[in-house]
């Protein structure tokens, strides 16, 4: 069962066998329009368009025949780190910026609402009923926003360094990765109690995924490794160990079967999740700094930090 998506037909499951061949084939289009890198890149829930997040905010189209830019956000004063959709509502996107707000954007008119935090943002994440986005700062800040409200409602600060965060598909479960090489496992409550630790990595773990069927947690690490956790027995049941360089990025296909992970390997990394097979190697020009399935079917948005006339672009890989 997947928990998220705001309807619409998906595309079938591919088992590794057809996995390797349908990405084989594969095509990659470009999407140009913003002047410096782009850090983050995010599908809505029906998976009919995207958001790149940069100097500047972009949303873009996905046309069978097209790749035109469909609309810039202005608002933000310094670089965007992360951004979201909701979860439930296909126009509507979170971004957090180090110029210490986050702004809900209406991506049909452009127009956004800025909420101020206390810190210089760096992650966000919706909860799965769309009601409240939780921030973090570079001061290892976590804010709530009632999104209804339009303002933090709550903070907690922790005495770690927190890189990624994310709620489990039911909302009740709240993850934290930290630089110490563990995942944090809190009750999603006004205390925010600690439920467990999750001694993952040996170093700074930097990124971090829950399958869309909710049964796994990825994470990916300094050491290299990407580790897949069971979310009902908090376990790890495998490791992916095709990249040699820090993992910055990673991200589940829409049916779960397939993970993606990026480092500075100037290479994307595509594993069959149950077996832990490799399945396809994307080569790159430069470091990949985010990666995104689409939630409908097979495609993955990417973004690298290049330099020169590469500088900027969106790549979105898997069309026929």
């Amino acid at each position: 069962r997947l928990w998220w998506g705001c309807g619409g037909r998906m595309e079938p499951s591919l088992s590794l066998a057809e996995g390797q061949k349908r990405f084989s084939l594969a095509k990659t289009k470009d999407y140009e329009g913003h002047k410096k890198n782009v850090r983050t890149v995010a599908w809505n829930c029906n998976g009919k368009k995207f958001a790149s997040g940069s100097s500047d905010v972009r949303v873009w189209a996905l046309e069978p025949h097209s790749h035109s830019k469909d609309l810039e956000l202005r608002g933000h004063t310094d670089q965007v780190e992360q951004l979201a959709w909701d979860p439930l509502n296909v126009d509507r996107l979170a971004t957090a910026s180090v110029d210490r707000t986050v702004r809900l954007w209406d991506t049909r008119s452009g127009k956004s609402q800025s909420i101020a935090t206390s810190g210089e943002n760096i992650n966000l994440a919706w909860s799965p009923t769309a009601d409240q986005i939780a921030v973090g700062s570079k001061e290892d800040i976590i804010s709530i926003i009632d999104v209804r409200k339009g303002k933090v409602v709550r903070t907690a600060r922790f005495h770690w360094e927190v890189n990624e965060i994310s709620w489990s598909r039911d909302g009740k479960l709240f993850f934290l990765t930290t630089g110490i090489g563990s995942i944090e496992v809190l009750a999603f409550n006004p205390k925010m109690e600690k439920i467990r630790t999750l001694a993952c990595h040996t170093g700074n773990i930097y990124c971090l995924g829950v399958d869309p069927t909710g049964k796994y947690i990825a994470a990916g690490g300094a050491d290299a490794v990407v580790s897949l956790w069971d979310m009902d027995e908090m376990v790890c049941v495998r490791t992916f160990t095709q990249l040699e360089w820090p993992v910055r990025t990673l991200s589940f296909s829409h049916d779960g079967q397939f993970i993606a992970s990026a480092s500075e390997d100037m290479a994307i990394d595509i594993s069959h999740v149950e077996s832990g097979a490799p399945t396809h190697t994307i080569a790159c020009r430069a470091t990949v700094d985010t990666v995104a399935w689409n939630p409908m079917q097979y495609l993955l948005a990417y973004a690298e930090d290049a330099r020169g006339r590469e500088e900027g672009l969106i790549h979105v890989f898997g069309f026929s």
